[in-house]
């Protein structure tokens, strides 16, 4: 079973930017549904992206045109390139592949 770890969390201001990678302990050349999910304190876990198979990938509303979803088969790891970052983007960061979460890395939005 592949086993996932986060990283590139960390604390950033308002507007900045952070590249979150994702590496798998295997190949995830077939693995087309794979994604990034978060989770807010008090809140839910909610999507943020996703490959979601046939090359089409899934994006929430709050993400769309700020984040950037990507991956590299050929390192097993995927990818969330996020901008224009603000504090609602304060979250903890999971990947979910297979069924399987990695154990998160927490993103701070703050001035």
């Amino acid at each position: 079973q592949v086993q996932l770890v986060e990283s590139g969390g960390g604390l950033v201001h308002p507007g900045g930017s952070l590249r979150l990678s994702c590496a798998a302990s295997g190949s995830i050349d077939s693995i087309n549904v794979m994604g990034w999910y978060r989770q807010a304190p008090g809140k839910q876990r909610e999507l943020v992206a996703a490959f979601i198979g046939g090359g089409r990938i899934n994006y929430a509303a709050s993400a769309k045109g700020r984040f950037t979803i990507s991956r590299d088969n050929a390192k097993n790891t995927l990818y969330l390139q996020m901008n224009s970052l603000k504090p609602e983007d304060t979250a903890v960061y999971y990947c979910l592949a297979m069924g399987k979460w990695g154990p998160g890395t927490q993103v701070i939005v703050s001035s």
